[in-house]
């Protein structure tokens, strides 16, 4: 069901860290930030030979930022964005980031936002592959019946996001929400 993804070729300086969703795969380029990966992502992304491990100042800056998000203290991210996407795919991310904290959309109003009002289906195909979720808020995109559909870090992963945006009630620790 998931392909692989492949970034855009040269160099790429990646990391593991651990946060209150789970373990998070951060990566950057000389042009910023490219990537925050789940640790079950729908669309995993395939390191190739321009990888390596390590540290830069935009994923030091990524992991103070997404801190902060978690402790509550950050509701917006200033850090330099690289996403590698079709046209589309960049209009549909660029969109989300006027997603404000605590606000949710529908895919039928992104798409209205977008001036493609019939693209309903292509906006969820879009935000589906966002590599920059969290940053990039495609877990306040929900249905148009207040559903919480598809995210690529899992329903429960997304439900935390939102509850901790004060969107939906009371936080639950993220382990509850994984209880079968």
């Amino acid at each position: 069901m998931s392909t692989n993804i492949r970034l855009k070729d040269g160099a790429v300086t990646y990391q593991h860290i651990d946060s209150p969703v789970g373990r998070l795969l951060l990566a950057s380029g000389d042009d910023g930030l490219r990537l925050i990966e789940f640790e079950a992502p729908w669309h995993p992304v395939s390191m190739s030979e321009g990888w390596r491990e390590g540290d830069d100042a935009v994923l030091a800056a990524t992991r103070t930022q997404l801190a902060e998000y978690f402790a509550g203290t950050r509701k917006t991210f200033n850090l330099p964005l690289a996403p590698h996407g079709t046209p589309f795919q960049m209009q549909c991310w660029r969109t989300l980031a006027l997603i404000g904290w605590g606000e949710t959309w529908s895919y039928g109003q992104m798409a209205r936002h977008m001036g493609q009002p019939s693209a309903t289906r292509a906006v969820g195909a879009a935000n589906g592959r966002n590599p920059l979720p969290i940053v990039l808020p495609c877990h306040r995109v929900i249905g148009a019946d207040g559903s919480l559909t598809g995210f690529g870090g899992g329903l429960p992963t997304k439900q935390f996001l939102l509850t901790h945006e004060g969107v939906l009630g009371r936080p639950a620790p993220i382990a509850d929400l994984f209880a079968v």
